[in-house]
């Protein structure tokens, strides 16, 4: 197998891998990093021009895993496309709503790049991209060479998936983004035990060490206690959230704790992307019984729309609960302006319930200290710390042990590290080589094509 990384920066971005399997080409994901804008946002497709490139696998709907895929499906009008059957339902709704920011940010910002794909280009799409449940085996055939592929259910979010692949006599195995705890909503991954030639894993959370005495449950009522707490004391909790999989997960968390009397009475205030996927998570709930939501909850929980104009700097003085996107506080979001306002009142609390990016504004607020002087530049505030500042484990990612447990048991010839920082990389490299030393470990370089 030939392999090229095509996320031109490296580390969490726009995800998006290029595979040879004898004359078959293959694309997987096809991301958008939230770091960067315009085109430069994009993985690097030069390596697939003048190729006839025979399939795209989409491990899920995140936009760092699908943010470019109408780009790459512009320059490969035949190609056809394959996910899950829960990713297919989510799928475009996720990629109108990228259009959408895309739009408003060369408004706002005068980013001549975007849209970098239409909302027509989106429902062309459409037509090409085909759902397949889990765990059933399809085959795909280029001019000589034939491929087996079977999705495996990977935890994270709905849909996500881990890819088996067979070709000839060799079988390999991607991880996608992966959690193998049960979520509120969600089972955890399911992954097939036992030997494959060629593993290639994500490695987020490699600088993340297992705390110990922090299960999942255990976090749950943490975050319960701290927005009790802080809502008694007559202070806001704002939770930045991912639209995908965590707020609907901190939707089930807090309607679970209201519905056995463990939250006060406060408003609840949530709008957004993560609102609308409510109703798909639903469907899907009731369709693939994949999923464990429902949509009556947010009837039941009584949740107000967010207020339109939140104002930089400005704490609105709801003694409120907020559970708003995005989840690492990138800029110009509607979490990033609510938490220049919230920061610099002891009476509230900022949570943190997944990854943050270290160089994102929520990566960096997790870095400072009670009492620092943090800037939130594009809001142009400048504030004290003085909110309380906490990370609740409830990650859509495995935790790093696990992973390298699945690697081990595989027997792998070789495993490839993807999806993670540099610090996070390493951390994976020098565990597998411990504890797999008839192995080769391979953490590929940007546009590098490697032979596996």
């Amino acid at each position: 197998m030939k392999l090229t990384d095509l996320n031109r920066d490296g580390g969490i971005g726009a995800n998006s891998l290029f595979i040879q399997l004898g004359d078959l080409r293959i694309l997987i994901d096809c991301g958008l990093n939230p770091k960067k804008i315009g085109r430069g946002a994009s993985p690097d497709l030069s390596p697939l021009r003048g190729q006839n490139l025979d399939l795209i696998i989409i491990t899920h709907c995140h936009l760092d895993h699908i943010g470019s895929l109408p780009v790459v499906m512009r320059e490969h009008p035949n190609t056809p496309v394959v996910m899950t059957t829960s990713s297919r339902m989510l799928i475009e709704r996720m990629l109108h709503n990228s259009a959408n920011v895309m739009i408003r940010q060369r408004e706002e910002n005068n980013i001549p790049d975007y849209p970098l794909f239409t909302h027509e280009e989106i429902d062309r799409c459409g037509k090409r991209m085909v759902g397949l449940n889990f765990n059933h085996a399809k085959k795909f055939s280029g001019g000589k060479d034939e491929i087996e592929l079977i999705f495996h259910p990977a935890g994270h979010v709905a849909g996500a998936a881990g890819v088996e692949i067979h070709h000839k006599h060799r079988s390999i195995f991607f991880t996608g983004d992966v959690l193998f705890t049960d979520q509120r909503t969600l089972p955890g991954a399911r992954f097939p035990a036992g030997h494959f030639d060629t593993v290639v894993t994500e490695t987020t959370r490699g600088t993340t060490e297992r705390a110990p005495g922090k299960s999942r449950s255990e976090e749950m009522i943490r975050l319960v206690t701290s927005i009790n707490d802080t809502i008694q004391r007559g202070g806001s909790f704002l939770i930045p959230v991912f639209a995908l999989g965590r707020m609907q997960e901190v939707l089930a968390i807090i309607h679970d704790a209201r519905k056995f009397g463990k939250l006060v009475d406060c408003p609840i205030f949530a709008s957004g992307l993560g609102m609308d996927l409510a109703d798909y998570l639903d469907e899907i709930s009731r369709k693939t019984k994949h999923v464990n939501f429902n949509r009556g909850i947010i009837k039941e929980l009584k949740i107000k729309p967010t207020p339109r104009k939140l104002n930089p700097g400005e704490d609105p003085g709801q003694n409120a609960l907020y559970i708003i996107s995005s989840g690492m506080l990138v800029e110009r979001t509607p979490s990033y302006t609510l938490a220049s306002g919230l920061l610099g009142n002891a009476r509230n609390t900022i949570g943190f319930v997944g990854y943050c990016d270290p160089e994102t504004p929520g990566g960096e607020l997790l870095a400072c200290a009670p009492g620092d002087t943090f800037l939130f530049k594009t809001a142009n505030v400048k504030t004290k710390i003085k909110a309380r500042v906490e990370r609740f484990e409830l990650s859509g990612h495995a935790d790093r042990d696990e992973l390298v447990q699945f690697s081990v048991q595989t027997q792998a010839r070789s495993v490839i590290l993807t999806h993670g920082d540099p610090a996070a990389r390493a951390w994976f490299m020098e565990q597998l080589t411990a504890q797999m030393p008839n192995s080769k470990i391979l953490d590929p370089v940007p546009l590098q094509t490697y032979q596996v």
